[in-house]
């Protein structure tokens, strides 16, 4: 969040998703009574120095960082000092744990522990005892989110705080990340004067964006298929239960085009924006497509349907290791809900038949709800990520943002001291 003046109505959120095809930027401003972000300004561009979620050339990423960064804060009117950016990548790990405290009352009370009430400490304690695991050293948490609570033999609590018991077990669900990976990441923003307040695992942003309250409660999981990575999220009653990445995106498709047609890297991927269909029975046998030649070679021409084929290939391989990802969040009816949507890689032309074919569940596309402003793009499933960026600090319940934002103490208060000086003049 960053104050641009004074006035508590200017307050603004800012998002940054950095992806290996795309890097986009969002400003908005926050309505706190109705928990909304209005969209302010937005900006995106073809990404550089990136792939697989990894930098691969730090320059070029923040050259392009800066020209996205720039387009955003002209078009928003607004200065940019703090940020919210995006990850993913195959270095990023997701597992369970749990973790347990005795509540202890009066000591001088007769037959053991009497128990107490809960406290916000003994959450926190709980909560830190189940992230207090063991990491290799190039490892780190990136959220903590909690599953349920437990109060004594009583389960599926979201909330403990005032409830009388003699022991408290929490359930977590955590996100560890490539400590490396995420430094490098944070330094390329803080290198053009942006403050990072947070990095957020994109198919969380993304479900955060797209989900509705009954489809978390009652089973569904956000597919999110990006370029070079397809992420997931499996949500049940109201908490994330598993997460991945599977390491095939939507770039494979166009990969796999130019190979078996022999053309640039270029022209497959327009042949796939124009032309392509995730489902070939849905496509045409009869509309041929031109290839492009060298001068001195006859003209080439392929079917629609022939292209189709290769997609529809790759997407089903795409399906069934998201399925294969679904049954590890062992959970009971993971998919009442089915299946939602978003990325670049759901935007492929007849996706959604082949998906409920395929996986033999409802699949819609998730469209980011609580934004308002430039509808065009807060309603694209290919923005879900930068929207949710917005949005995760009115919404996200992550202990490891909670605590590192209550450990700022008095740096964060000259930060803060420092900014209202600056928009004084």
């Amino acid at each position: 969040m960053s104050i641009i003046n004074n006035s508590p109505d200017n307050q603004i959120n800012v998002g940054i998703d950095i992806g290996s095809e795309i890097i986009r930027c969002a400003i908005g401003s926050i309505n706190h009574e109705e928990k909304r972000i209005k969209l302010l300004g937005t900006s995106s561009i073809k990404s550089a120095g990136m792939k697989r979620g990894v930098i691969t050339d730090r320059d070029e990423l923040i050259k392009k960082l800066e020209i996205v960064l720039n387009e955003a804060e002209t078009m928003a009117d607004r200065k940019v000092r703090n940020a919210i950016i995006s990850i993913t990548g195959e270095h990023i790990r997701c597992l369970n744990t749990q973790a347990a405290i005795a509540l202890h009352g009066n000591n001088n009370s007769q037959g053991g522990n009497p128990g107490r009430g809960i406290k916000n400490e003994d959450v926190f304690q709980v909560l830190n005892l189940a992230q207090a695991i063991s990491l290799p050293a190039d490892r780190d948490i990136l959220h903590t989110l909690p599953q349920e609570y437990l109060v004594d033999t009583l389960e599926e609590i979201t909330n403990p705080i005032g409830m009388s018991g003699r022991r408290l077990e929490g359930r977590v669900h955590l996100v560890t990340a490539a400590t490396t990976a995420m430094n490098n990441l944070v330094s390329c923003v803080e290198e053009l004067g942006i403050a990072v307040d947070g990095l957020v695992f994109q198919p969380l942003a993304s479900g955060l964006a797209t989900l509705k309250k009954d489809e978390i409660e009652l089973g569904v999981t956000l597919v999110e298929i990006g370029a070079t990575t397809t992420n997931i999220s499996v949500y049940n009653k109201s908490a994330v239960k598993h997460s991945a990445i599977i390491p095939v995106g939507s770039s494979s498709i166009t990969n796999d085009i130019a190979l078996m047609l022999q053309v640039s890297i270029e022209e497959a991927e327009k042949i796939k924006l124009k032309y392509a269909s995730a489902s070939a029975s849905m496509s045409s046998s009869d509309l041929k497509i031109s290839l492009s030649n060298g001068s001195t070679e006859l003209e080439r021409t392929i079917p629609e349907r022939d292209v189709s084929r290769y997609v529809e290939a790759r997407m089903l391989e795409i399906f069934q290791m998201v399925l294969r990802e679904i049954s590890r969040a062992d959970i009971k009816d993971p998919l009442t809900y089915g299946i939602v949507l978003t990325g670049g890689g759901s935007l492929l032309r007849n996706i959604i038949p082949l998906a409920e074919k395929s996986l033999g569940v409802k699949v819609r596309k998730g469209i980011p709800l609580k934004i308002d402003g430039i509808k065009e793009f807060a309603d694209d499933s290919n923005h879900a990520t930068i929207m949710g960026l917005l949005l995760w600090p009115l919404y996200a319940k992550d202990h490891t943002h909670n605590s590192n934002t209550s450990n700022k103490g008095l740096k964060s208060l000259i930060e803060k001291i420092k900014h209202t000086i600056e928009n004084m003049f």
